[in-house]
């Protein structure tokens, strides 16, 4: 087997996160190509599929699919009329049992490496299979070089060209109604896309918010500051940008959303990185956050705070979470990598104080006014780095909780955080191999 070489193979499971494990059919293989490890992205457990190999080591080689010669046994057809093209899914053509299924081995074999036989409770299926995201960065662009204006999701396996998501089925109605008149509205006025070579042109992104338990509904559009001016403004003291966002405006809160849209924003970005990245944020309409529910607990959510995009899903999560600490009291409790302050208000009642630390100034600035408006008088929250706070506080905790992003605990914190002694340590992850790492 040589780079460049296609081959066919049957792909044998799928490692974390879309790693599909190939093995070679008699008629590809050959006696000094049985040890090697073929990775294929985006290949399902039970395909048929030609690829074409791109990297090749002695012991191992990965490929690009090039074509699905027979779906997996269990493989049914997409609900969804971008699949294929859009990079924003990849398991849709499995039923969602077999997709619990899929993750629950991946999480095992990536825990196994770790603990030869963990205790293991099973993936808690979310209570919705569809229409479950509660935010969406949808990108402006193109389907193809100097093509029209596109609004939507990557294409698979492209940086540049883009997918108009208006018929998404991980959203729900009133996202894709967003979406399609506001795209609507940039091409009536003819609009660029901001080039991600060039690094010109207006539109960036759309960024939509809705909560799942309250309907309220917060639309960002960031562009960059360069807004091409036309003839056709001429209102004393106004720029054509003001008239467009104000059409932008008296369109959105004219739609008949299901949800109620209580703020329209507008983001300036000018950084030349793929990212939304807030360098100055004007309120058009209403206000710059929204509320949403979670087990009896009010949280104000503001455009660029993490929370969970699966509300439904997050409820399980933390009803898991509470069901873990129980009822018994402890009297401390660190929650570290806090975010907007949920957990911790969640565990609030069974803990005598609660310290959380979150390096995002912004989530910590709202943890506290959520804690304010769900009356919790004994959680205290801190803006810095946990490697560094820890070594600034005195108290000593009963229990920890550790809610890091995807990277995982910084390797110098595990240590300090170790050091407390603590009996029990819940950790929650979201992504299975830097949980691994960290254990």
């Amino acid at each position: 087997m040589k780079k460049g070489q296609t081959a066919v193979g049957i792909v044998e499971r799928m490692d974390f996160p879309n790693k599909g494990i190939v093995r070679l059919l008699p008629e590809e293989d050959g006696a000094e190509q049985t040890a090697v490890r073929i990775t294929v992205k985006n290949a399902l457990p039970g395909q048929t599929i030609r690829f074409r190999v791109t990297k090749k080591r002695k012991d191992r080689a990965e490929g690009n699919l090039l074509e699905v010669l027979s779906p997996a046994p269990a493989q049914i057809a997409s609900d969804c009329p971008h699949f294929g093209s859009c990079g924003g899914c990849l398991l849709r053509t499995l039923p969602y049992d077999e997709q619990l299924k899929l993750k629950e081995g991946q999480v095992l074999r990536v825990l196994r490496e770790v603990c030869e036989e963990p205790h293991f409770e099973g993936i808690l299926p979310s209570p919705r299979e569809k229409e479950y995201r509660n935010k969406m960065e949808f990108s402006f662009g193109d389907a193809f070089k100097d093509g029209p204006l596109c609004l939507g999701m990557h294409k698979r396996g492209s940086f540049y060209d883009i997918v108009t998501a208006d018929a998404c089925r991980i959203v729900d109605e009133d996202f894709r109604m967003i979406l399609q008149h506001v795209l609507a509205l940039a091409e009536s006025w003819k609009l660029s896309y901001f080039h991600r070579q060039t690094h010109v042109g207006y539109l960036r992104h759309l960024l939509v918010r809705k909560a799942a338990n309250t309907g309220e509904i917060l639309v960002d559009l960031v562009t960059s500051g360069y807004f091409p001016e036309r003839a056709d403004c001429c209102t004393a003291g106004c720029t054509s940008e003001s008239v467009f966002e104000q059409e932008l405006t008296d369109m959105l809160k004219g739609l008949p959303t299901r949800g109620n849209i209580v703020g329209i924003l507008h983001t300036r970005n000018d950084a030349a990185a793929d990212v939304i990245r807030d360098e100055g944020t004007k309120i058009l309409y209403g206000q710059d956050w929204f509320y949403e529910e979670l087990l009896g607990l009010k949280f104000k959510i503001t455009p660029f705070s993490f929370f969970q995009t699966n509300s439904k899903g997050a409820e399980v999560l933390y009803g898991k979470v509470r069901e873990y600490v129980g009822d018994t009291p402890c009297r401390e409790l660190f929650d570290l990598y806090s975010g907007t302050g949920t957990i911790a208000q969640m565990l609030a009642p069974a803990a005598g104080y609660v310290i959380g630390v979150e390096i995002v100034g912004e989530a910590v600035e709202a943890a506290r006014e959520n804690a304010a408006a769900n009356n919790i008088t004994n959680c205290e929250f801190i803006a810095g780095d946990v490697l560094k706070v820890l070594d600034e506080i005195e108290e000593k905790p009963d229990l920890i909780i550790l809610d890091p992003p995807r990277d995982g605990v910084h390797p110098k914190a595990l240590p300090k955080i170790l050091a407390y002694g603590v009996e029990n340590i819940l950790y929650i992850s979201c992504k299975p191999t830097s949980l691994a790492r960290d254990i």
